[in-house]
């Protein structure tokens, strides 16, 4: 589809009376979400060079913000300031209290500047997507974010080359798993851990993915729970005062939220946390396993709440707030016990 067809399709799409999110709009028009936006390239939006470093570092600058990291399920909408950047080629780290984020560039491909008019007024962003033209991290403004430094971060990183079209690329496979897992190994490695952290290398190790490890854990340190597990969970740590982690990614970019989930709301598939400084959204119906899961630690038994797509994907994680050499919040584990003994053995 060309770039000139694309605006035409979108202008008449957003002045309807139900104007369509930006991504949805793309999907119908089939195309991605990248090639929308950089088809807005000379009228509303500008193409920058920049690395996912020097974003972190230039978002510092913006004052308070809104952080949107997102994948096919879940949407996470932190507000806050980026603080604490660190990094480089292959991680780049944000660790503050309120934008808590991990990030992989090579994932990320093409970066705009994105101004949108609204009914709320002008929506100032900094949005990325990966090769295949599927977002990774957007940087929205707020009404107290500094204009100057934002303008002034658009202009040093403006592209020579403001093209509006943009050469995609189909998004690769999900990764498959190993089909000959030592699941024994697999399980004393497991069972070895002493840091949540090392999970991963164990992983690569075993050349499993993450969906592949939950099955072959053994139902006493990955059991699958009903899907409905996260709903009773979330209102549970409203109606406790607890406070959680969230983890939500896609393959270039990881947002943490640390905190209460007080605002529970359910639309239709979607369940929903609407907190002056966090939103959740997650879609139910595209979760298609939810498991309790148990990682040993130095610092005792760790727990969590993860869900995964129907291909496999990691859609969303849920904790107990803690801190590296604390352990375990009790409140969150006497509710993730709750949540286990609700599920089923799947396992073997």
């Amino acid at each position: 589809m060309e770039p000139a067809s694309i605006r035409e399709t979108w202008n008449r799409m957003r002045t309807s009376a139900r104007p369509p999110r930006a991504r949805d709009a793309a999907a119908q028009m089939g195309i991605s979400e990248g090639e929308l936006v950089a088809a807005l390239v000379g009228t509303e939006n500008v193409r920058l060079d920049v690395s996912c470093l020097d974003i972190m570092k230039g978002a510092g600058t913006f004052g308070y913000v809104m952080a949107l990291t997102r994948n096919e399920a879940c949407v996470h909408e932190r507000k806050g300031i980026y603080k604490n950047v660190s990094g480089s080629p292959e991680h780049v780290l944000v660790v503050g209290a309120d934008i808590d984020l991990r990030m992989f560039p090579r994932h990320w491909a093409y970066s705009f500047a994105c101004e949108t008019e609204s009914p709320r007024g002008t929506l100032r962003s900094i949005q990325t997507f990966d090769a295949s033209g599927t977002a990774v991290h957007k940087i929205y403004l707020t009404e107290t974010s500094d204009l100057d430094a934002y303008r002034k971060f658009v202009e040093q990183y403006r592209s020579g080359t403001q093209d509006d079209g943009l050469a995609v690329r189909p998004a690769p496979a999900p990764p498959v798993s190993s089909t000959d897992v030592d699941v024994e190994r697999f399980r004393a490695d497991w069972r070895a851990l002493r840091d949540t952290h090392d999970f991963f290398p164990m992983l690569r190790k075993h050349r499993v993915t993450r969906i592949a490890a939950m099955h072959a854990a053994g139902d006493d340190l990955a059991r699958s729970i009903p899907r409905e597990s996260i709903t009773t969970m979330l209102n549970a740590v409203s109606e406790r005062n607890a406070e959680i982690m969230c983890f939500v990614g896609n393959d270039g970019a990881i947002q943490i939220h640390s905190g209460p989930a007080s605002n529970i709301m359910a639309t239709g598939p979607w369940i929903n946390v609407m907190d002056p400084l966090w939103n959740l959204h997650l879609n139910l119906d595209r979760v298609h396993t939810v498991w309790a899961v148990e990682k040993p630690s130095d610092d005792g038994p760790i727990h969590s709440i993860e869900a995964f797509a129907e291909n496999g994907d990691f859609i969303v994680q849920f904790f107990g707030k803690r801190k590296p050499g604390v352990p375990e919040r009790e409140d969150w584990a006497s509710l993730w016990q709750e949540l286990r003994q609700a599920g089923e053995v799947v396992n073997g």
